[in-house]
């Protein structure tokens, strides 16, 4: 049988596409499995990207946790905004069960890097530096962030904190705060003044 020079010509790239499949799920079935550091794989899963505003949401993290209200939860979210990660802004956002904002606060993402990421030598590279921010942004809202009651029976009062709030926070044992790192690496508790019936700040 005679093969026209353009039918062979067919089957020779078809074969070449076929090998070439092949070894494309060679591969990815060898990444999956690989035993490599992951990271130097490690890809940050940003997921689906949108935009608020003019700013592009670059992850979005959230929990929900009794705050302002004894029974109901309200909803934290913690956003990435901005062109990159390194340069971005953290949206730190409570909203209470009627959506409404209890407390919107921008942070710089560096403020998200821990103290280990800052010192360790091999996360100097963006990229590293990059994967430590979207981590602690998953760590954002650990359990162990919330505290009860907001403000010891021996605390002292904040030189920023007016008499008026900081005896609400004090009669108030139910109340839960919430601690985070805030901008300039400073150490925060945010709580929920349920008797003025607004979120507050105290510095650490």
């Amino acid at each position: 049988m005679t093969i026209s020079p353009l039918r062979f010509s067919g089957l020779a790239l078809l074969a070449g596409l076929t090998l070439q499949l092949a070894s494309c799920v060679s591969t990815e079935r060898e990444a999956s499995s690989t035993s490599r550091d992951p990271r130097a794989t490690y890809t940050p899963p940003i997921g689906e990207r949108g935009r608020v505003g003019n700013k592009t949401v670059l992850n979005t993290v959230s929990t929900s946790h009794i705050f302002s209200d004894p029974e109901i939860k309200d909803n934290f979210v913690l956003q990435l905004r901005g062109p990159r990660i390194l340069t971005a802004q953290a949206h730190l956002i409570v909203l209470n069960n009627a959506g409404d904002t209890l407390r919107h606060e921008v942070l710089p993402a560096r403020a998200l890097l821990s103290e280990k990421a800052l010192l360790d030598p091999q996360a100097s590279s963006v990229r590293d530096q990059e994967i430590a921010i979207l981590q602690g942004m998953n760590s954002f809202f650990a359990d162990a962030r919330f505290t009860q009651p907001a403000v010891g029976p021996n605390a002292d009062q904040p030189a920023e904190l007016d008499p008026q709030t900081w005896s609400a926070l004090r009669a108030d044992p139910g109340a839960f705060g919430f601690d985070y790192t805030g901008a300039g690496g400073a150490e925060r508790r945010m709580a929920f003044a349920r008797k003025l019936g607004k979120a507050v700040i105290i510095s650490q």
